[in-house]
């Protein structure tokens, strides 16, 4: 059940927001919830001491995506089929920056995580791949990962996936952070968010997320909550013939439902 009391790992995320830029930073050590692990019928679940799922791994098939949430992340596929930089902010189980970092041979693949248990238990229990020229896994804020200059026009697909132990909200939802999403992103750049429908951190987050990107479409729900929002930096003229065929390459070359992106964009951009 959610937990009834203020995230200590949202805190520490505020601290580091833009108000503190205006004093002097001081050495912090954020405390986080317990990471814990479950296992049931060949999945293996990553938990932040709650029962609330932040991923997940078929055992079987370790670099496959297997909630839905997660492979309705990738739509931006849809769009660009040679990203050269994808970004992660919120590892998980590293079930995406796996995929991604398998499936795009040629891209570089960075993930963002301010917890250090995180990441060593994706080394250790979700076959997260070691750091090398292409993949690069930091343990560090995403605000100030997205605030970071050199980060600027530097993406081609961002996905943001920030929850803490109640896994109720995104830790991360102002308009100024997606600002900085959109400013870190190229001008064709394409961001997925993983929100929660049934939450007020939902029309919240999708405010924001309208103020900062000229054009915001959310995928129907999924996991009895949980709904993935894809973001423009432009106004988009959909060709959903051409989606379609794009969806149908994607299939076949990855076992992703990718048909039923399309038909949500397509729901979600003619809600009549």
């Amino acid at each position: 059940m959610l937990i009834k009391r203020k995230s200590i790992e949202a805190e520490a995320n505020r601290r580091s927001g833009p108000k503190a830029a205006a004093v002097k930073k001081s050495p912090r050590k954020p405390k986080f919830a317990p990471v814990t692990l479950s296992e049931l019928d060949g999945v293996r679940f990553l938990h932040f001491g709650t029962e609330w799922v932040q991923g997940a791994m078929r055992l079987r098939k370790p670099d496959a995506i297997e909630l839905e949430y997660a492979q309705q992340m990738m739509i931006w596929m849809l769009f660009n089929s040679e990203p050269q930089h994808i970004v992660q902010l919120g590892l998980g189980t590293g079930a995406l920056t796996k995929f991604c970092y398998r499936q795009f041979e040629t891209a570089r693949v960075t993930a963002v995580e301010l917890n250090p248990s995180v990441i060593a238990i994706c080394e250790s229990m979700f076959k997260l791949p070691a750091n090398d020229d292409r993949l690069n896994v930091i343990e560090m804020d995403a605000l100030d990962f997205v605030n970071d200059e050199n980060n600027l026009d530097t993406i081609d697909a961002l996905q943001v996936d920030l929850y803490d132990a109640t896994a109720k909200g995104p830790v991360l939802d102002t308009a100024e952070f997606y600002q900085s999403c959109a400013a870190c992103l190229k001008d064709n750049g394409i961001l997925t968010v993983n929100l929660f429908g049934d939450h007020p951190s939902y029309a919240r987050n999708l405010k924001a997320l309208r103020f900062a990107f000229a054009e915001v479409l959310c995928l129907p729900e999924v996991h009895d909550g949980n709904v993935v929002a894809v973001a423009f930096k432009h106004k988009q003229q959909f060709d959903f013939a051409a989606l379609y065929e794009r969806a149908t390459e994607i299939k076949a070359a990855t076992k992703l439902p990718t048909k039923s992106w399309v038909n949500g964009l397509k729901a979600a951009s003619d809600p009549t």
